[in-house]
């Protein structure tokens, strides 16, 4: 069974920093490429960042560039969003996604989902 946990959301201050951890199990996670969505209250879910299999490309929405890190860890089945100078419309649900072979930023494309984890930015 395909497990993917989130963990490390919290309620920070504008401008601080949080890692995302997300823990990826029942998969050979090397065949994955990985990504993080985020949705906020009242919002769609969006495309936040991926990385490719190997790690080799990512890719990020125009508004997190600079900012946020995705990276991964293949000998630890596990992938990370460094986020950085936090804003308050970073505030959502963030959700990391795995999907067989290709990177992809639309959420339909997604083959396995977390539950997610909140980040909660403070003004």
């Amino acid at each position: 069974q395909v497990q993917l946990v989130e963990s490390g959301g919290e309620l920070v201050q504008a401008g601080d920093s949080l890692r995302l951890s997300c823990a990826a199990s029942g998969l050979t996670f090397s065949y994955f490429a990985m990504g993080w969505f985020r949705q906020a209250p009242g919002k769609e879910r969006e495309f936040v960042a991926a990385i490719s299999r190997d790690g080799g490309s990512t890719l990020y929405t125009d508004s997190v560039k600079g900012r946020f890190t995705i990276s991964r860890d293949n000998a630890k089945n596990t992938v990370y969003l460094q986020m950085n100078n936090l804003k308050p419309e970073d505030t959502a649900v963030y959700y990391c996604g795995a999907r067989l072979w290709t990177v992809v930023t639309a959420g339909n494309d997604i083959h396995y989902w977390g539950k997610g984890t909140l980040v909660t930015v403070s003004s």
